[in-house]
């Protein structure tokens, strides 16, 4: 398994991380003993990066988690967690910051984790469930920056979703060491520029400015929840389909987009779309590591093939390159 340094941090991550999230659900809604099967042979394959947060299954992912690493004891594994501040919490994130990190911990069974991220979308004004550039550098940072303190974290990060100017802003700060970014066959914008009137958030290659502040990349939505699988079928316990991030306004739309690169597989590139997108994520220099949800044991042993065939071949890169094409101009 290939180790990139991740930003600042001095820490190696494993390229290929263990996505403990909702969507695919092995680690919210699956059977404790493929839970326990699947960690152990992550760990077996040299992965060493566990992802999880409190709002996947409402604590059950973190609870399985911690009742599997408690289990295995394994040596140097690296674990981050979320805290998503409620609505009605904005004025008191301190206290909203602390009380999700002790909830977390406990049902981690650790003393601390290696990396907090906020979990909110962060726009310019915030509202809703979105946090304001002003809200994360006055009020969150401080308050991760305490935990930190305390011991109770070693690094600080954000989930890069909202606007991209405020994702600009907030990176831009050097307050956090991490982001989760999405990145994916339907949306590389947070690497390249996007072509005129392209259907996806543009996050404006925010790529650069996570190099230029030092911050560790983990690249997220790498299938978009599924749509780059090319199949609508979903596993009876994953989570039906999720509502896209970056990318198309419909999981509809993100399927057909998606079902349209499959010439990557018809052509020879890559052996299936689902290795393709995994192949393109790791294909950045920037990526620290990457998160692939799964409902099953062999959807992890899927990623891990894929992983260990390296990135994509630059003649794989432009024939994507030339399919996206046709997606401009289409609405969104």
């Amino acid at each position: 398994m290939q180790l990139r340094t991740f930003g600042r941090t001095g820490m190696q991550l494993s390229v290929l991380g263990y996505g403990c999230g909702a969507v695919g659900g092995l680690m919210v809604r699956g059977d404790p003993t493929d839970q326990e099967r699947t960690v152990a042979r992550a760990i077996a394959a040299g992965v060493n990066y566990f992802d999880t947060a409190v709002l996947y299954g409402n604590g059950e992912s973190e609870n399985n988690l911690g009742r599997v690493l408690q289990k295995l004891k394994p040596a140097g594994v690296i674990v981050g967690t979320k805290v998503r501040v409620p609505p009605g919490e904005a004025g008191r994130v301190a206290g909203a910051v602390t009380m999700s990190l002790e909830g977390s911990l406990a049902r981690l069974r650790l003393d601390r984790v290696d990396i907090l991220h906020l979990h909110n979308p962060i726009t310019e004004t915030g509202g809703g469930s979105a946090l304001s550039v002003q809200q994360v550098l006055d009020e969150v940072v401080p308050a991760f920056e305490r935990l930190r303190q305390q011991g109770k974290t070693r690094f600080l990060g954000i989930t890069a979703v909202g606007d991209t100017m405020a994702l600009h802003q907030v990176i831009d700060a050097g307050a956090f060491d991490s982001a989760q970014v999405v990145y994916n066959m339907l949306n590389p914008s947070a690497a390249e520029q996007l072509p005129m009137n392209y259907p996806a958030q543009d996050y404006g290659r925010l790529f650069d400015h996570t190099e230029a502040a030092g911050v560790g990349v983990v690249g997220i939505r790498v299938l978009a929840g599924g749509a780059l699988s090319g199949s609508a079928e979903r596993h009876p316990i994953a989570s039906p389909a999720p509502e896209p991030i970056g990318s198309a306004m419909s999981y509809g739309a993100d399927l057909d987009r998606a079902r349209r690169l499959i010439p990557l597989v018809k052509e020879g590139l890559a052996a299936s779309l689902t290795e393709a997108a995994t192949r393109f994520a790791l294909s950045h220099p920037a990526m620290g590591t990457l998160l692939v949800g799964m409902a099953t044991p062999q959807q992890f042993e899927d990623a891990l093939a894929a992983v260990q065939k390296g990135p994509l071949p630059r003649a794989a890169l432009d024939r994507l390159s030339e399919l996206r094409q046709g997606f401009s101009g289409e609405p969104r």
